[in-house]
């Protein structure tokens, strides 16, 4: 059973990348602020789907991150925002 387990992973340690530094745009330009009403700003941290980006991809720290969600959940609600993609086909 043991080698079975590194026939399934032997070939996952390999993988080498290089990890760009992230940083929170919010937090080291202190003039942009988080706004429902900025909408340009939000497309960027949502994906094609409508899906609010991860920490991980976007580079946001946690305190941002929240603001963000918060502000992307209020602007969908007065319709500013799409809650979906308009580029969903049935199946």
């Amino acid at each position: 059973m043991g080698e079975e387990q590194d026939e399934r992973f032997a070939g996952r340690g390999n993988r080498h990348y290089i990890a760009r530094p992230k940083f929170c745009q919010f937090c080291s330009d202190k003039t942009q602020e988080i706004d429902y009403k900025n909408v340009e700003l939000l497309k960027r941290f949502i994906t094609e789907e409508g899906k609010i980006r991860p920490r991980r991809q976007t580079g946001t720290c946690a305190k941002h991150q929240r603001a963000l969600a918060t502000e992307i959940k209020r602007s969908r609600h007065i319709a500013l925002l799409p809650f979906v993609s308009g580029s969903w086909q049935k199946k």
